[in-house]
């Protein structure tokens, strides 16, 4: 039935292309439609529009419609869908250097966050998957990632032995839960409402505005704010589209991204404020940990990637940002 669709977008796009000079561009996402960064991708949406003057249209299929995040960058990779968001832990299952973005506690704070994605080494990561079909536009704020609970609260990583952890299906995140003495168990994020519900996993991990938009804060009864890693969202374009545009479309498509970059800041703060009080009306426990002892043991995380020279120059000019 997907595929089906899928063609019918294609003839679609094929047919705008042959009527008028306008091109329709494609953008699918998992974010249901209240979450900061499908609000985000709306103000891309409209200033492309604006600086092309109408000739670059992006039409949004938010909630998953076209498939997983893994689903949609492989689309990506063929062609059949122009430009989507994913994690950038999915996308270091795509190109290996976002991997240094998943390690855990390597952020001193938003300051440096920021200062790293918007500098030279966020905009050679974005350039970095262009060899693979994957060229990043922008990071979008995705704050701080944090565990959830359905009986058990997390106070200190002891807490965290025994119990199964639904983790985004990315190497460094179940090396993460699993030094902290989790059990990680990777499942597609649809999924996990059911599985917390129903006791297949004890619990999971993300931040605020996820944990609430997708309601997954009504089968849990505690929030445990470790901050544990601070893993952005990244904004693609297929290559096969971008290569396409003209030198003066792209300069639009680029200059509508970072607009819109920084208007989902503020859209994810506001979210985040948000979310927290809707936790606190909702009975959800919220725990403050000590967060150096969830950084102290999941040092090793840190430890074993720095192995590879790669991801050790990576994190060397990050620490020295």
């Amino acid at each position: 039935m997907r595929y089906f669709l899928m063609i019918l977008f294609l003839v679609g796009f094929a047919s705008c292309e042959q009527k008028s000079t306008t091109k329709v561009l494609y953008l699918a996402h998992n974010m249901p439609q209240t979450h900061p960064v499908h609000k985000g991708i709306l103000t891309f949406q409209e200033s492309l529009s604006k600086r092309s003057e109408g000739t670059l249209v992006i039409k949004v299929f938010p909630d998953g419609q076209l498939g997983s995040e893994r689903e949609v960058l492989e689309l990506l990779q063929i062609g059949s869908v122009a430009i989507t968001k994913v994690s950038a832990a999915t996308m270091s299952n795509f190109v290996p250097d976002y991997d240094v973005l998943n390690i855990p506690y390597l952020f001193r704070d938003n300051d440096h966050f920021f200062n790293v994605l918007e500098g030279e080494i966020g905009k050679s990561l974005l350039e970095k998957g262009s060899d693979f079909w994957l060229r990043g536009l922008c990071f979008y704020d995705a704050g701080s990632r944090n565990f959830f609970t359905k009986d058990k609260p997390i106070r200190t990583p002891e807490d965290l032995e025994g119990l199964k952890i639904r983790v985004m299906n990315n190497e460094i995140s179940i090396k993460m839960v699993n030094s902290l003495g989790g059990s990680a168990t990777p499942m597609a994020f649809s999924e996990l409402y059911t599985a917390i519900q129903q006791g297949v996993v004890d619990g999971a991990e993300n931040n605020p505005p996820s944990f609430v938009s997708s309601n997954q804060y009504e089968v849990s009864k505690y929030y445990t704010l470790d901050e544990h890693t601070s893993v952005p969202d990244v904004l693609i374009i297929s290559t096969k589209y971008w290569d396409k545009l003209s030198a003066k479309e792209k300069q639009w498509v680029q200059e509508a991204a970072n607009e819109s970059a920084q208007a989902e800041k503020k859209y994810w703060n506001a979210s985040v404020e948000e979310s927290m009080q809707k936790l606190k009306e909702s009975g959800v426990e919220i725990i403050v940990p000590d967060k150096s002892l969830f950084a102290e043991k999941s040092m090793s995380v840190l430890e074993e990637m720095i192995k590879d020279e790669r991801l050790k120059e990576l994190v060397e000019k990050i620490k020295a940002e």
